[in-house]
């Protein structure tokens, strides 16, 4: 069993930057594939950025592409999105998820093992 604990959301002007952290318990973090998703209102879920056990592989979302950087602290279980120049388009509830033995491409597509609860992400314009 693995629980995920975002935080780091918050409310920040358009340029701005946020750190959210996704916290996990478990002994096995270390095996597992990451992803961040979001999901602003009114629309379905998206995959926003994934990264494999190891940290050494990444993948975005066009959207966010060259914009934010997922990275991961294994001995500290913890996984990071770094959000820099956001725009109003990026409101949304972010979500942690882990995924037990897939590349970092299939995580976009779902199916995840383990989902955080979320931190909400307000940009103003």
């Amino acid at each position: 069993q693995v629980q995920l604990v975002e935080s780091g959301g918050g409310l920040v002007q358009a340029g701005g930057s946020l750190r959210l952290s996704c916290a996990t318990s478990g002994r096995t973090f270390s095996r597992y594939t990451m992803g961040w998703f979001r999901q602003a209102p009114g629309k379905e879920r998206e995959f926003v950025a994934a990264i494999s056990w190891s940290g050494g592989l990444t993948y975005y979302a066009d959207s966010v592409k060259g914009r934010f950087t997922i990275s991961r602290d294994n001995a500290k279980n913890t996984v990071y999105l770094q959000m820099n120049s956001l725009k109003f388009e990026d409101t949304a509830v972010y979500y942690c998820a882990a995924k037990w033995g897939v590349g970092v491409r299939n995580v976009k597509e779902g199916g995840m093992d383990y989902w955080g609860k979320g931190t909400l992400v307000t940009v103003s314009s």
